[in-house]
């Protein structure tokens, strides 16, 4: 059976995972992650995709953005990939692939989801330095929705906003969610969508979005199909 093309669609928050290639480390160092950093900001500028949270862990990148179009966050991890890859294989005197194949991606239903996803992308157990590395280093955006630095790659997503009235009360309360953490049924939930690339929402989101893309958006049953009579 032939693979479905990846899902996209302009407008809405899509969860994206990119992958290295057998594991392999893609960030050595914060200088790697500080160049990787300002690549994403070019690529996403120039696609017109607004990055709400992000997380450059030892062997992947994780990334919930709103893509301008449907082939605005393709073109961006295309432009990123080939820019970064050979930008580190030549800082590290490597050659190859630094990537696996295709980005996986699911597009989140945002009031249910969205702030779920931002806890899985800057929980501080994704980095052996825990709280002190996601806040205070290059690693992820957990430390600009704490108030701990301002982040010029992140655009705060109106659900962000509607967490307090002034950014003293929208950090104090998203911080909040960060030490409740994510249960783990969320976080399945959320793998699962982004492993699959079935989209995560209500049924009433899936209606919706199938007025937006020709894209299948629920798995074939199982089995074959009846007989007619």
């Amino acid at each position: 059976m032939a693979r479905l093309p990846r899902l996209s669609v302009g407008g809405l928050p899509h969860l994206l995972v990119q992958r290295s290639h057998h594991g392999q480390p893609v960030f050595i160092d914060d200088s790697d992650r500080t160049l990787f950093r300002n690549l994403l900001g070019d690529a996403a500028k120039s696609e017109g995709v607004a990055l709400h949270a992000y997380a450059l862990m030892d062997d992947q990148v994780r990334l919930l953005a709103t893509p301008g179009t449907a082939e605005a966050l393709g073109r961006m991890m295309q432009t990123l990939g080939r820019r970064y890859g050979g930008a580190f294989n030549r800082r590290h005197a490597r050659s190859g692939g630094l990537w696996e194949g295709r980005f996986r991606a699911t597009i989140i239903e945002p009031e249910r989801h969205l702030l779920e996803a931002m806890r899985y992308l800057e929980d501080e157990h994704n980095w052996d330095g825990g709280v002190a590395q996601a806040e205070g280093g290059p690693v992820s955006s957990r430390g600009h929705h704490v108030g701990r630095r301002q982040d010029s790659l992140v655009t705060d997503h109106a659900l962000f906003w509607a967490l307090g009235n002034t950014p003293f009360d929208r950090e104090v309360n998203y911080r909040r969610l960060l030490e409740e953490g994510l249960a783990q049924a969320p976080r399945e939930r959320l793998e699962s969508a982004v492993r699959t690339g079935w989209p995560l929402g209500s049924e009433a989101f899936v209606a919706d979005l199938s007025g937006k893309t020709e894209r299948r958006l629920v798995p074939l049953k199982r089995g074959r199909p009846p007989k007619a009579k």
